[in-house]
Formats: C-alpha cells, sequence, structure tokens
C-alpha cells in the first residue's frame, strides 16, 4: 500500500512539473518569461494592459509581432523572451495573451506605426530646471530606487546644456557649449543611453579618445580577450569583452578595487549591479544602461528539448 502511495505521489509531482513537450498557455509564458519586462515598461517594452503603449505596434499587425518575439529585436528584445526552449507556438500564444488585454481599448488614432527617435521634431527650449542631487548623477550607491531611474525611459534625450540640469544655467559659458544633438550628429546611432554606440565610434576612428593627458602619442594596451559568465536559467551566458573596455581603460581602473582577477573571485548578481556595484559602477551612469539586456547576454545556450512520449 505504501509503494503504491508514493508511486501516486511521484506521479502527481511529475505532472505538476509539466513535461517540456506538453505546451503552456499563453497566460503561462507571460507570468513566467514575459512579465519582467512587459509587466514594468523595462527597456521601453509594452506594457500588459496598456493600450497606448500597443497601439503603436498593433498597426504593424500580428506578423510582425509574432516575429519580434521570436526573432528579438535591436531594442533589446531576446528572441522568444531569453527563453529558447519555448515552441514558436507558445510564444505566439503568449503575444495574443498579450493582444487580448488591449483588445477594444484601442482607438483608432492609436494604431499608427512608432516614429523614428530622428524623426522627432526638436522640443521647444524650456526654462532650466535647478540641479538636484539625482539629476546630477551623485544618488548613493546604496540607493536602489534612486539608481533604477536609469531604466526608465526618458521623455527627452541630450538636452543642451543650460538645460541638462548638470550645467549651471545662469553662466554665459554654458550656453556657448555646443549642444549634444549638434556635437552627436554623425555619430553612429544606438537605442541605449544618450543613443550614440560609442564602440561603434571609437572602432570607425569617429572618436579619437587621448590615453594619456601629457603624452599625446601614448597609446592603449589593448587586451582582445572575451571572458564568458555562465548564467543559470534561460538567459544567454554573458560574454565580457576585454578589447571594448581596454580600448577605454586602463587595466587599473576595475582591477583590483572592483574585479578580482581571479577565476571565481567575483560574485556578479543583478543586484548588486542595480545598486552600482560591478558592472554597476559604470553601466547605467556613463556607459549604457542595464536595460540593454543583449549587449551583455549576448552567448546563446543550446538547449536541447525533450521527445515527444511515443504515444504506442
Amino acid at each position: 500500500m505504501k509503494s503504491l502511495y508514493f508511486i501516486a505521489s511521484m506521479l502527481i509531482g511529475v505532472a505538476a512539473a509539466q513535461p517540456a513537450w506538453s505546451q503552456q498557455s499563453g497566460k503561462d509564458v507571460y507570468t513566467k518569461v514575459c512579465t519582467t519586462c512587459h509587466a514594468t515598461g523595462l527597456a521601453a517594452s509594452p506594457r500588459y494592459g496598456s493600450a497606448a503603449d500597443w497601439g503603436p505596434r498593433v498597426a504593424k499587425g500580428a506578423a510582425a509581432l509574432y516575429q519580434s518575439a521570436l526573432k528579438g529585436t535591436a531594442k533589446g528584445m531576446p528572441a522568444k523572451g531569453g527563453n529558447l526552449a519555448l515552441s514558436d507556438a507558445e510564444v505566439k500564444g503568449a503575444v495574443d495573451y498579450m493582444l487580448a488585454a488591449v483588445k477594444g481599448s484601442i482607438k483608432e488614432g492609436d494604431a499608427k506605426p512608432l516614429a523614428k527617435v530622428e524623426d522627432k521634431p526638436a522640443a521647444a527650449p524650456v526654462a532650466a530646471a535647478p540641479a538636484t542631487p539625482a539629476a546630477a548623477g551623485s544618488a548613493s550607491p546604496q540607493d536602489a530606487l534612486a539608481f533604477n531611474r536609469l531604466l526608465k525611459p526618458v521623455s527627452k534625450r541630450n538636452l543642451p546644456p543650460p538645460e541638462d540640469g548638470i550645467h549651471d544655467a545662469v553662466n554665459d559659458g554654458t550656453h556657448a557649449l555646443q549642444p549634444p544633438l549638434t556635437a552627436f550628429g554623425g555619430m553612429p546611432k544606438s537605442f541605449a543611453g544618450n543613443r550614440i554606440n560609442w564602440v561603434e565610434a571609437l572602432s570607425a576612428k569617429k572618436i579619437n579618445p587621448r590615453w594619456d593627458k601629457t603624452d599625446v602619442n601614448a597609446t592603449p594596451i589593448v587586451m582582445d580577450l572575451n571572458i564568458v559568465r555562465e548564467v543559470k536559467g534561460s538567459m544567454p551566458d554573458v560574454v565580457y569583452p576585454h578589447k571594448q573596455h581596454t580600448e577605454w581603460l586602463d587595466c587599473s581602473n576595475c582591477h583590483p578595487g572592483i574585479f578580482v582577477p581571479q577565476k571565481g573571485a567575483n560574485a556578479i548578481s543583478m543586484a548588486a549591479i542595480l545598486l552600482g556595484e560591478k558592472c554597476g559602477v559604470c553601466h547605467g551612469k556613463v556607459a549604457f544602461p542595464v536595460s540593454e539586456c543583449r549587449l551583455c547576454h549576448s552567448k546563446k545556450k543550446e538547449i536541447a528539448r525533450a521527445p515527444a512520449p511515443n504515444p504506442q
């Protein structure tokens, strides 16, 4: 009798675990995979139930939305939400589930394609706001909420110096500085941070950072070495490229103060990064924000799906 009870318990546990060949519902996939970004609007993703967010995307048609969800987008959406074990049908089901939440609430005027960032007219000049500690980037590393402000899409970027809350708006010299949008006109574009791809700009010789403040002929010591950090779960593994970093920074900027140059000596988590530690010392402050997941989680995992059970 005890043996039968044990076997029954095991069968119930296996059923609850839901085998890989059993298709999950769109709601289940959304709850387990999609909610991290789509419940909060992380990385400017359309929020669940928001007609304003989904309207311009609905105008592109369901096929385009399916393609974005399956293949990922350049704006930061990973293929299949970062869970490559999902079937195409499961991913499409999650899209259908999110679309159903706004069905009937999207007005005709909302269903217009999104305009490109560079096509938007320049904002009219506004009076400069007084600088605040948060605006000046002086938030305490322990203030997680202040740091997380960098994950929110801001309404205006690359403001002129008198309006950016950093420079002294009443100083005549501030008004003589070149506005960022003018200075960045010929730079390669990005979807993150201040919308400039600085790594590409460096590779294309659009910029030439000075390596030494006194010796104009000094050149960087570039280390072409990739460090791969395996990530638990379905997210792609993190690739840290030394080459792109050492073209900007000397090794002493990171070692050993931030990272101990020894395998297994650095415990890194998203919580620590969001608190401004480890990678968060730069990223989200002077480098692209941590909302750009795929720029770091760039090594795909080969996840084998369990074979379907033999009906015989």
